[in-house]
């Protein structure tokens, strides 16, 4: 890689993490096409994998905020805390059914009296 578009890849990392992984808001920032983004993010695992550490920063940071709100005394932070992570104590407002079939497309028809397969 020439040191030029290594400089770019870093500056657009520097943006990413700048902008919480916000791609439209650092490829702006850096002056680089979103298309170019996308086409290192396919092309360059080393950089690909900078951008997935920088999504699980903002992710982490996301919910270091949600915890906030829930100290602070948010009712709905916690019903959303609850609803997402508390799934297997019985905190659901709906049933959820997770089909796997490998590589098949699962196909499924809902008629008024259940399920037709």
């Amino acid at each position: 890689m020439n040191k030029s578009r290594h400089i770019k890849k870093e500056s657009l990392l520097k943006a990413l993490e700048n902008s919480l992984g916000v791609v439209t808001v650092a490829c702006k920032n850096a002056d680089i096409p979103r298309s170019t983004y996308y086409k290192w993010l396919k092309e360059d695992e080393e950089f690909s994998k900078a951008v997935k550490e920088i999504e699980n920063i903002a992710l982490d940071f996301a919910e270091s905020q949600l915890h906030t709100q829930m100290k602070d005394g948010s009712t709905s932070a916690t019903i959303f805390y609850l609803k997402t992570k508390g799934k297997k104590r019985g905190y659901i407002e709906r049933s959820e059914l997770d089909l796997s079939s490998g590589d098949e497309p699962v196909k499924i028809n809902v008629n008024i009296k259940g399920v037709e397969h």
